[in-house]
């Protein structure tokens, strides 16, 4: 299980990463692009994702992602904060930053993961 306050920390631990409410939700996003988003209160979140990991992560494991209003054609998937491992959560996170982050701060990012 993972609370709000976790996953937003686990967020905003990414290089650049800002928060920033909109549309009555938390957005955490680098530079102006949003990578994820979610509420407080709410019990899922919303993270940037490739279309076939999408796929992939509904069809493996429907209790605990799911394909969100809204956003969901557009390839993001919905995460149950109650129900995700913490690991696979960050690493979801991880990549939902790349997929947002210009090539140059990703490359520095890569490059200090190597270190």
């Amino acid at each position: 299980m993972v609370t709000f306050d976790e996953f937003r920390t686990m967020a905003l631990a990414l290089p650049a990463a800002v928060q920033q409410p909109t549309w009555e939700i938390e957005t955490l996003r680098v530079g102006a692009k949003i990578f994820a988003m979610g509420s407080p209160d709410g019990e899922t979140v919303s993270l940037k994702a490739a279309r076939e990991d999408q796929l992939e992560l509904i069809a493996a494991e429907p209790e605990v992602f799911s394909y969100p209003k809204y956003v969901g054609r557009h390839g993001w998937v919905g995460v149950r904060l109650d129900a995700v491992d913490p690991d696979e959560l960050r690493d979801l996170l991880t990549e939902a930053w790349r997929r947002t982050a210009p090539k140059r701060l990703v490359k520095e990012f890569d490059a200090q993961a190597d270190d």
